[in-house]
């Protein structure tokens, strides 16, 4: 049962993965094209990780580490993508 869930998840982020790309090919903005590359690359290698730990529990600090650094780093550099991205004007105050 426990591999039968594992295996699953981690297909459910290979199929994220797949996901997150196919905007790319589209006409939208780049700023889409990232938004949407990242979030589901995000929700995809944390399926894949826990996925991971249900087969692996022994190495659940590194996997739950992996998982926070994950979480944290895509959403700062989210927000270091829109800054840069912005004119700047609202930020000069």
């Amino acid at each position: 049962m426990i591999n039968a869930l594992s295996y699953a998840c981690i297909g459910v982020g290979i199929v994220f993965w797949f996901w997150g790309t196919w905007p790319l090919v589209g006409d939208r903005s780049v700023l889409f094209k990232l938004h949407s590359l990242s979030v589901a690359d995000t929700l995809g290698s944390m399926s894949i990780i826990m996925g991971l730990l249900l087969k692996i529990p022994g190495e659940w600090p590194l996997l739950v580490l992996a998982v926070l650094s994950l979480a944290i780093w895509n959403t700062v550099l989210g927000y270091v993508l829109a800054y840069c991205s912005s004119s700047g004007e609202d930020y000069d105050r």
